[in-house]
């Protein structure tokens, strides 16, 4: 498994909200590049981004502070937020993103995600953030009558990268992460499964990977900037 230390971006500052709710965000820093840089110094392997902006919009917003990061690290870096259609996800795999997320678009423009997988191989993953086992979308704004399950096997030859799962009443909450829900999503499909949400300590990385059904990785933001996680002893923890 993989530990993605995440970069969640709000007006260009490093934040992290509270269940999803923009307006109880924590500032961590105004300078996201240097964010960056520390998360590699400490051994990361890989960068989870988010333009939080740009998922309410629709559109890119915090695209300098994507750019500096991308300018400044020599790690893979993937990004969600803003993303949904063609001319963007070609705009920032030109610019170096490893790799793009899909998420509003994958519920309102499924062919769109068949369409950017097939044009660019292992560089497209579905973000699907789930209230209540219901997935929700702009932002985390909107929820829909669209089941985890339901929406994940939608993908499953479309040859996407990667899911990432994020339970949106764990996110930031520092309670755990939905480990049994995300392994029956990993168990309900082939395509690898990335954990998002609540994943606060040591022992919650060990849960998921231990849970049994076969996780890509995991994403933790909040722990990480606290120092209630060690990112070198959970990346050796999630090696074993």
């Amino acid at each position: 498994m993989i530990l993605y230390p995440a970069i969640d971006l709000k007006d260009g500052q490093c934040v992290r909200l509270y269940k999803g709710d923009m307006e109880k965000a924590t500032v961590f820093g105004d300078d996201p590049a240097a964010q960056a840089r520390a998360f590699v110094d400490q051994g990361a392997e890989w960068l989870h981004l988010v333009d939080l902006n740009g998922a309410f919009a629709g559109a890119p917003v915090n695209g300098a502070a994507v750019e500096a990061i991308l300018a400044g690290v020599d790690v893979p870096c993937q990004l969600g937020g803003g993303i949904r259609d063609m001319v963007t996800i070609e705009g920032w795999l030109a610019k170096g993103l490893a790799r793009v997320i899909l998420g509003t678009v994958a519920v309102e423009n499924p062919d769109l995600v068949w369409q950017a997988a097939r044009a660019f191989p292992g560089k497209v993953a579905v973000g699907i953030d789930a209230r209540n086992g219901m997935v929700a979308t702009k932002g985390w704004a909107e929820e829909t009558n669209v089941e985890v399950t339901e929406l994940a096997r939608q993908f499953e030859d479309a040859g996407v990268a990667a899911i990432i799962y994020t339970d949106i009443n764990r996110d930031g909450a520092m309670q755990g992460p939905n480990v049994d829900a995300t392994a029956a999503l990993a168990r309900a499909v082939s395509i690898p499964v990335i954990a998002s949400g609540g994943v606060s300590r040591l022992e919650d990385l060990i849960a998921l990977r231990d849970c049994g059904a076969a996780l890509d990785g995991a994403i933790s933001g909040r722990a990480l900037y606290d120092g209630k996680l060690d990112l070198a002893e959970a990346m050796a923890v999630l090696r074993a």
